[in-house]
Order: C-alpha cells, then structure tokens, then sequence
C-alpha cells in the first residue's frame, strides 16, 4: 500500500465503531500470523487480542489523538516529495535542495541557492491550513460534489470552515489549464447567470432565490459569457469572458489554439475574427450539431456536451457567486481531467500545484 493510500485508511480509525475496531484488529492479526507465523504463545490468541481491544474511553481518546499525531507527522506523504523534487524551490526555482526537517507535520527543505527553507505547501494556497489530517475526507467530499454542511459535518469542521477549505482547494484547479490544445478544436460561448450570492448589501437588483433563471437566453446583460474550448483528445480551456469581443476571446485563447489547430465555430463574429486575425485554420459549422456531409469532423458537439455536463453539475449549488465563478469552472476541469483517477489523494496534489495538465507540461 502507498504511503498517502495507508495515510488516507489511517485517518478513519477514530471513527470506527468498538465493534469494527475488533473486526479490524483481527483481521490485522490473521495477516501478521500468516506473514510472520505467529501462534497463540505470542501476544495471544487472535480473540483474546481483539478482545483486549474494547478499551475504556480514555484509551480510545488517546489511541484516536496517536493516530492522528501519525498522520501530522507526515500528512502529505509522497504527494510533498514529488512536488518539491519536480517543481524545485518556491522561492527561487533551485534544483539544489536538501532535507532540514520537519514542523507542523511537514517536511521542510532548504535551498542552497537562496539559503530560504519551504515546505510542499509554501505559497501555494493551501499555505498554513490546518488540520490536515481531514484534508482527505474533504477531497472525498469535492470529488463527490456535496454541498458544504454535508462536507462540513465529514470533516468536523464548521459551515464557515468548510467554505473556507472548497475555495483554498480550488486556488490551484482554477488556474490549472492546458497550454497547449491539439489537432481540431472545437471552441464556442456558453452563459451563465450572473449571481451575488453571499452579498449582503449594495445590491445593484433585487435580490434572487435560489439561484434565478435569466429573462433572456445566450447575449444579454444579466448572463455571464464563458467560453470552452476543447480538443478531440478531452483537454478543456474555459475562460469567463469581460465581453464576448475578439480581445477577450484573443486574451484567453491565443497561444494556446495556433494556425497548427484547426479551429471549429459556430460562426460567431467575435470567435471568427480572433481566428482570422491570428491565421488559424476555421471552419465554421452551419448549425450546431450538424456537421455539413462535406466534412463531417467538422462539428461543435464535444465542446456543446461539454456545456451541457457544466450546466447540469452546478445545479446542485443554486447559484454560484460570479466572484467565484473561476473557481468552480476549474473544480469541474479537473474532475473532467482527472476522470477515474479522481482520487483524494490525487485531488490534494491538485491542490497544491500539481493538478493533471501542470503536471503533464511539467
């Protein structure tokens, strides 16, 4: 078992039951007789020994307060280590680096190009969170996509600390995004309504409930243009649009979809024109989801699907604060990049800068 595997099993023993503790503890003494061939004469029968495992409550405390304290003492595991080994120092980017021990339940190391010390952590935002010991049951819970009191009572944390963690959370998804798209990319607008939620004053219109629905579909003042672009491979650029021009689509597209693309649309003038003024390939499909019998790999539903699994995602939420839209378009790339490898050990290496496309162009 891995080490952030096993630290991720270790943090769920204080909430077992007396009687899964036995269970469990049996279970661990079968394996050590059969690994080391221990009899009854050593340490006891395996019932007798899960037995000796219905401690009093102060025991229990102080076995829960060990468990955790292992944890602290390396609540990263090797998801530290292969940030720091792959990104170098946070302060100077030096590759020379050594050990210097360990505070707060992290590894530390020293750079000796700068001479400054730094954990896995160190400006990244999850820099001085505590309580890592429930970093994974609140992974589990983003993974899952549970509001916050649900995520709030996993962890033992309070509402406001739950919010609090999802958005430190997402600091690194939110600007975890491909450089580069490859071969046909399928690019197109999509539009949200635009929410205050959380703001208590100053409104600029009546207050919604629950999220609203827009008077209007697609261009109008009240909706939030966003646009995705996606390749034929699944990798996703999204980017919440000041204005849907061809300086705002040029500032979140260019250099990333080149004249080595070709470039699908729907004909928008704003999309056109970028493409035009940047000389890249664009075919222009003449409804959505007809490709012409031309070219029939000429077509804008990957990137339309894609809309439709975002809309849907976030209806769970009721309404996202415009504020943090950013936020919440990255947690949905990352779950769609991730796939079946979103584990939480691997949603606390996105966490802390090594999300799936930064380490891919690493």
């Amino acid at each position: 078992m891995e080490s952030v595997e096993f630290m991720h099993w270790l943090t769920g023993i204080g909430r077992l039951s007396p009687a899964q503790r036995r269970q469990a503890l049996t279970a661990l003494c079968e394996a050590e007789e059969v690994d080391e061939g221990v009899g009854s004469g050593a340490g006891g029968s395996v019932e007798t020994r899960a037995r000796e495992s219905e401690a009093s409550p102060a025991k229990i405390a102080k076995g829960k307060g060990a468990s955790e304290r292992r944890v602290r003492e390396d609540a990263l595991g090797d998801a530290g280590h292969s940030k720091v080994e792959s990104r170098g120092c946070p302060h100077c980017a030096g590759r020379d680096i050594v050990a210097w021990g360990r505070a707060n339940g992290l590894a530390r190391y020293r750079c000796k190009g700068c001479g400054r010390t730094f954990n896995a952590l160190t400006k990244t935002p999850m820099a001085r969170l505590r309580k890592k010991e429930r970093w994974l049951d609140c992974a589990q819970a983003m993974i899952e996509g549970t509001s916050v009191a649900k995520a709030a009572e996993r962890c033992g944390v309070h509402p406001t600390t739950a919010f609090r963690w999802r958005h430190r959370f997402l600091g690194s998804p939110a600007l975890d995004k491909p450089r580069t798209l490859r071969g046909i990319v399928e690019a197109d607008e999509t539009f949200i309504l635009e929410s205050f939620k959380g703001r208590r004053s100053d409104l600029p219109r009546p207050p919604r409930k629950r999220g609203g629905k827009a008077k209007h579909p697609g261009l109008f003042f009240e909706n939030i243009p966003i646009l995705v672009a996606r390749d034929r491979e699944g990798a996703t650029l999204d980017a919440v649009l000041p204005n849907v021009d061809r300086a705002s689509i040029a500032a979140a597209l260019e250099g990333v979809v080149t004249p080595a693309n070709r470039f699908v649309c729907d004909g928008g003038k704003a999309i056109v024109a970028f493409a035009r003024k940047a000389n890249i390939p664009v075919h222009v499909v003449p409804a959505p989801g007809k490709p012409s019998p031309e070219a029939p790999a000429f077509h804008i539903n990957n990137v339309n699907a894609y809309h439709g699994r975002l809309k849907e995602w976030m209806r769970r939420f009721h309404g996202v604060a415009t504020k943090n839209l950013p936020n919440y378009l990255g947690w949905r790339r990352a779950l769609e990049a991730w796939g079946d490898h979103a584990t939480p050990q691997n949603w606390i290496l996105g966490a802390i800068g090594m999300g799936p496309y930064q380490r891919l162009t690493q």
